[in-house]
């Protein structure tokens, strides 16, 4: 690898490089007129392509059905669950303050989530 750092103003051996370089610095404000060509070139491409409108909603269909039909094929598991969670939480004081700060942690996390999912590609 070379260890030597070349400025813009360092041509070195390559003249081809530095006479480039000088007739840039000459023209580089001028203004190339192309009548049009450009805008008819850009007006001839093809849109780009967007997602189907119903891509998002499926999506959020599918995760919805997908959530409750693991909810439903675990039954026991999903009691035994939240039956330990319920004898943590009895059991276990808790504030009012760590209370709040669970429910807004949840919050922001579904907010971000549901952002994530939304946004715009």
């Amino acid at each position: 690898m070379n260890e030597r750092l070349l400025s813009t103003t360092d041509t070195g051996d390559d003249w081809l490089d530095a006479g480039l370089r000088e007739n840039g610095r000459e023209h580089r404000a001028g203004y190339l007129a192309d009548c049009g060509f450009t805008a008819r070139v850009m007006a001839m491409l093809p849109a780009p392509a967007a997602l189907p409108a119903w891509r998002k909603p499926a999506l959020a269909a599918l995760w919805t059905a997908a959530g409750v039909g693991i909810a439903l094929a675990l039954p026991g598991a999903y009691a035994d669950i939240a039956r330990e969670f319920l004898r943590l939480v009895i059991g276990h004081p808790v504030s009012f303050a760590q209370i709040a700060a669970g429910v807004l942690a949840l919050g922001i996390g579904s907010w971000a989530a549901t952002a994530y999912a939304l946004r715009r590609d």
